[in-house]
């Protein structure tokens, strides 16, 4: 697995780069909207695709190109790459959430304290 051939890099690179193409402009699934965003989807597919087959194991064995089962290795890089982008997107909402509310916070309460002030 660590050694692998060219045949068996190639197979997981060209598998990669079609999820990753699905699923940022075909799926229009982004964290980032430019090329950034679809290269990191295809590094990390890659790394999807070429961790499945150890993982998930050897399905279909007629279908191998390169030592690399097919199958496993698209679902592989297709959870892997959708799963980066969503942990990126839910990172990113939960900061602006939290960016949002201590900006709220010291307003209200000087606008309570104000309010106190006319009343006295």
């Amino acid at each position: 697995m660590i050694g692998m051939g060219f045949g068996a890099f190639l197979t997981l690179f060209v598998i990669s780069f079609i999820v990753a193409g699905v699923i940022h402009y075909g799926f229009r699934y982004r964290f980032l909207g430019g090329i950034d965003g679809f290269l990191a989807k295809w590094i990390v597919g890659w790394v999807g695709a070429w961790i499945a087959s150890p993982v998930l194991g050897h399905w279909f064995s007629g279908v191998a190109i390169g030592g690399q089962y097919i199958v496993p290795a698209f679902v592989g890089a297709f959870s892997v790459a959708f799963m980066a982008t969503v942990v990126c997107k839910a990172m990113a909402k939960a900061r602006t959430a939290e960016v949002t509310e201590t900006a709220t916070a010291p307003g209200a309460a000087a606008t309570q304290v104000a309010h106190e002030t006319r009343a006295a």
